[in-house]
């Protein structure tokens, strides 16, 4: 079980840290390729997507953390869970209020779902 936690872990981290890391750097590129959203260059909408890009590459460094300091394992399984729950419950309220959005949408959903949920597994596992 030891070996599952570090690679759930590791794989939300790193998912985290890489996807924090390019939407901080370039999010209208990143968003494009990765969702098939064309943003507008404006500087209140980028400064708002650097902030929540910025969350994502910290929360994966927090994540990735908990691989190697034992004492943050159960920390970087909270955060994780937090996150990739969260986006999966705004999704989901978005789906539900604003229309099914497209493939690649629900594509980063489904992988948060899992990804949350695998998480919170190895949480209570954890705890137990």
């Amino acid at each position: 079980m030891e070996i599952f936690k570090i690679v759930i872990l590791s794989l939300s981290g790193l998912l985290l840290l890489s996807v924090g890391a390019m939407r901080l750097s370039n999010p209208m590129k990143t968003y494009l390729k990765n969702s098939g959203i064309k943003l507008a260059n404006d500087v209140n909408l980028l400064n708002e997507l650097r902030g929540v890009s910025s969350v994502m590459l910290l929360g994966g460094v927090i994540i990735l953390l908990g691989t190697i300091i034992s004492k943050l394992t159960i920390t970087s399984f909270v955060v994780a869970s937090l996150i990739f729950i969260g986006f999966a419950i705004g999704r989901l309220l978005s789906f539900s209020l604003d229309g099914k959005p497209n493939k690649r949408i629900i594509q980063g959903l489904i992988f948060e779902l899992v990804f949350g949920a695998l998480n919170s597994f190895c949480l209570l596992n954890a705890l137990a």
